[in-house]
């Protein structure tokens, strides 16, 4: 086993990570352990852009009203007016960085409009926003003596209290990095750290359809609860109303159709051509995602069909061509549909996490020295329902709070380091010759989540996902006590575990609110206003 000391340890490469990094890089030694390729995040998968009220029309005050309003009740106000308000700033930061986001022919950033906006304030580079902006951090990360980044290596825990000596312990539960697998020697490093950030991403892996990428395990939730770490809200699970129907790739990573593309003039169609969504709501397809999401699967059901359409193209071919080029491309050669003369088959699928770790104004979680961002973490702007495009924006303002605090944790740890803490110890366990016994539990949980934790749940269907997860968590925590750890492992068992918080938060939440909606309790509840769902 290797060990490696460093002042910051990050746990993830998406925007909150590298961007924390690069904040804190002129006084800290960093090591960033991101468990696949370098650019594999949700992230780099973002097409929409960054929400910013940087338009002459617009007002921070309108983005803070339509971030609560969407919110449904639930977002902290002083959260949410801080974010809108850093906003425009951090947008600069990136532009400093390197992101180059599109302009107007006056040179004014181009700003588009999705689901939720009063006015056009998405800052975007065409329909790939999350690529510019990963490209342009990882050129700044590449170039920094002070990063070091380490690809394919999955964190197994955090190191805390629990792993060292009772008479070493402190007064407050305490994280001193990470275990991390070695993807050279197949064995668990300890990485050493005085400050952790847990940038992990997302969970949509959970569900068999997804948005996803393949990382996007629950592994820095399940991590951080086991830890000890306060845990927030899972029960508000965005799912994205408009993803690509293709029944061949059901399990696999879904293609997102953006939110940009109904602001840019899109219409849902049911399979009689009709458009219903001017019925639900007075924004029409752009209402909040988890209007639009319930209106579809309403149709489907109503309907008994596997989709619904949508529709872009009495729209002029070449400013589609031009505004979403990634996603006509894609479509046309990938699936042969030409989105400028034919509608796109669309269906929900899960998107994001609302919940997460929860966290201070200054990222700090539960847990001394441990600090999170990004969708990992729960800090209040969200609510029940994320605004469209304040995920990254939230990432971004939230990494460089984090990295300010940070700094100034730093100085207070100089000199200090902890010589109790032990190595993993892997006596006893076995190579895994029996994996073909559990590797099929993954598609029976998310097949599970997808039926019965889904857009529409009722205590009969929570109850029931609830005694089929349980049986097969301890089944996988029965094979991980006597099993060598591998990837595979490590994120089935992540799977397993935060696919079951979900429910039991599922479950506590006896009204129907944002993103939870259960037919049991269709009506919101006064007394849930503003109580978070939190376990420890």
């Amino acid at each position: 086993m290797n060990t490696e000391k460093c002042d910051i340890l990050i746990i993830g490469s998406g925007i909150a990570g590298l961007s924390f990094a690069l904040e804190v890089a002129d006084v800290a030694k960093i090591v960033v352990a991101t468990k696949k390729g370098r650019a594999d995040s949700a992230t780099n998968y973002a097409q929409g852009g960054i929400a910013a009220a940087i338009g002459d029309d617009d007002s921070i005050a309108s983005h803070i009203e339509d971030t609560i309003k969407t919110g449904d009740g639930f977002c902290r106000e002083d959260v949410v007016n801080l974010v809108a308000t850093e906003g425009p700033l951090k947008i600069r930061r990136l532009i400093e960085w390197g992101a180059a986001f599109s302009e107007e022919l006056t040179g004014k950033l181009s700003l588009g409009r999705e689901g939720g906006h009063t006015h056009h304030r998405i800052v975007h580079k065409a329909d790939h926003t999350g690529k510019e902006v990963e490209k342009a951090l990882l050129d700044q990360v590449r170039n920094h003596p002070n990063i070091e980044l380490i690809e394919d290596a999955i964190c197994v825990d955090l190191i805390t209290d629990r792993h060292t000596s009772p008479s070493t312990r402190p007064e407050y539960k305490t994280c001193y990095g990470g275990y991390v697998f070695n993807p050279q020697t197949k064995k668990i490093d300890l990485i050493e750290a005085k400050i952790t950030l847990m940038a992990s991403g997302g969970m949509g892996r959970i569900w068999l359809n997804t948005t996803n990428p393949m990382i996007a395990t629950g592994d820095g939730v399940a991590m951080s609860w086991r830890a000890g770490a306060r845990i927030a809200n899972l029960e508000f699970m965005q799912f994205h109303p408009t993803v690509l129907y293709d029944p061949l790739k059901a399990g696999s990573q879904s293609f997102l159709i953006t939110e940009a593309l109904r602001g840019f003039g899109g219409i849902l169609r049911n399979q009689r051509g009709e458009r219903f969504m001017e019925k639900i709501h007075p924004m029409a397809e752009l209402a909040p995602r988890d209007v639009v999401a319930r209106a579809i699967d309403n149709e489907r059901k109503r309907w008994g069909i596997d989709h619904v359409w949508l529709d872009i193209s009495h729209q002029s071919a070449d400013e589609i061509r031009n505004r979403f080029p990634t996603i006509y491309q894609r479509l046309l050669e990938d699936h042969e549909i030409d989105m400028t003369v034919s509608p796109i088959p669309v269906v929900p699928a899960a998107h994001y996490q609302c919940g997460g770790v929860m966290t201070d104004t200054w990222g700090r979680t539960t847990i001394c020295n441990l600090y999170a961002a990004g969708e990992v973490a729960y800090t209040g702007l969200h609510g029940a329902n994320r605004l469209a495009s304040n995920s990254l924006l939230e990432a971004v303002v939230f990494a460089s709070r984090a990295a300010e605090s940070a700094r100034e944790r730093l100085k207070e740890l100089s000199g200090t380091n902890n010589d109790a803490i032990p190595p993993w110890d892997d006596s006893g366990t076995y190579d895994p010759e029996e994996w073909v016994l559990i590797a099929h539990d993954l598609g029976e949980i998310q097949k599970l989540m997808e039926d019965y934790v889904g857009i529409v749940r009722s205590d009969l269907r929570l109850r029931r996902a609830k005694r089929r997860i349980s049986l097969i968590t301890g089944e996988i925590e029965d094979y991980w006590r006597r099993t060598v750890v591998s990837p595979e492992l490590v994120e089935l068992r992540n799977i397993a575990q935060v696919a079951r918080l979900v429910v039991r938060y599922a479950l506590l939440r006896k009204e129907s609110r944002g993103l939870h909606y259960t037919t049991d309790y269709p009506q919101k509840d006064t007394f849930y206003e503003k109580r978070d769902t939190v376990f420890q």
